[in-house]
């Protein structure tokens, strides 16, 4: 049994949500210039130059890469044989949470009764926590802050099993098509494919956490993907939307086993700031 203190947590935590908000992965900047070269279109083009040239001054100065700081997503692997002590895991992520944005001058975008008085909670807790049980003695702590138009365009749809493989495709390529401009692209488009409703709208976040732009593991799920980007990047959306090839950088997908009656599918998008920030303690 290995000890990690829940003050190491909550710096960890802290560090995080700055370092994703000012620096953009080395993954997404590589693909933001291959979409550069193959941009077809002189606008298109263009809006990538100033994109990257936004990344650039944001490492630069430590402000952050967007006005919107997103809500704190934070994924937790935990190891079976880690003890956390010193305090509540949970709490220890939310203080760092705010901690990283009120010390970061970051935006604060998380409000109380979403339905009705909608008051910000003044430092972008709560945060949404997902959490993991892996083997080892060890913590791994991933912040992605996933900004709200990016995140509006999520859908889910419970497909028939008889639509299949294509029926899938339909439905991302339409979910983008619908999302047009909205999201900021070039984006990320993240889809999940089985289990259940959550473990579909689930698979497809996580599965923006993949480095830009990797293939996945199984050579069907890999096909799958390379299908589903040259039909989004067949759309024209382009850009910031000012049309072009260069819609998505990567379609990510995650896949799980499903009921003999259900194909649930589920897109998340993420805008070209595909911001998250990792470390293990």
């Amino acid at each position: 049994m290995r000890d990690i203190p829940t003050q190491q947590i909550t710096q960890t935590v802290a560090r995080l949500c700055q370092e994703a908000n000012y620096y953009l992965g080395e993954d997404v900047l590589e693909a933001l210039r291959r979409g550069r070269e193959a941009e077809e279109s002189p606008v298109g083009r263009d809006v990538l130059d100033k994109i990257m040239e936004n990344a650039r001054i944001a490492a630069e100065e430590g402000v952050p890469l967007c006005q919107d700081c997103g809500t704190a997503v934070v994924f937790l692997e935990v190891g079976q044989e880690a003890h956390i002590n010193g305090g509540e895991l949970y709490d220890a992520v939310a203080e760092g949470v705010r901690q990283g944005y009120t010390q970061g001058y970051l935006r604060y975008s998380q409000v109380r009764q979403p339905f009705s008085t909608r008051l910000n909670t003044k430092d972008n807790t709560p945060p949404v926590i997902h959490t993991e049980i892996v083997p080892g003695d060890r913590l791994r702590i991933i912040v992605m802050p996933k900004g709200g138009g990016a995140e509006n365009m999520s859908r889910l749809a419970m497909l028939k099993p008889a639509q299949g493989r294509q029926g899938i495709i339909d439905f991302v390529v339409q979910a983008v098509d619908e999302a047009g401009s909205n999201p900021c692209p070039p984006v990320i488009v993240g889809v999940g494919i089985g289990g259940t409703a959550e473990k579909a709208l689930g698979l497809a976040k996580q599965a923006l956490l993949r480095p830009v732009g990797k293939p996945h593991d199984d050579p069907e799920v890999r096909e799958l993907e390379a299908e589903l980007l040259e039909r989004v990047n067949d759309l024209g959306i382009g850009p910031q939307g000012f049309g072009g090839r260069t819609t998505a950088l990567a379609v990510h997908a995650g896949v799980f086993p499903a009921h003999i009656a259900s194909l649930p599918v589920a897109v998340n998008i993420q805008c070209h700031s595909a911001r998250h920030k990792e470390a293990v303690l």
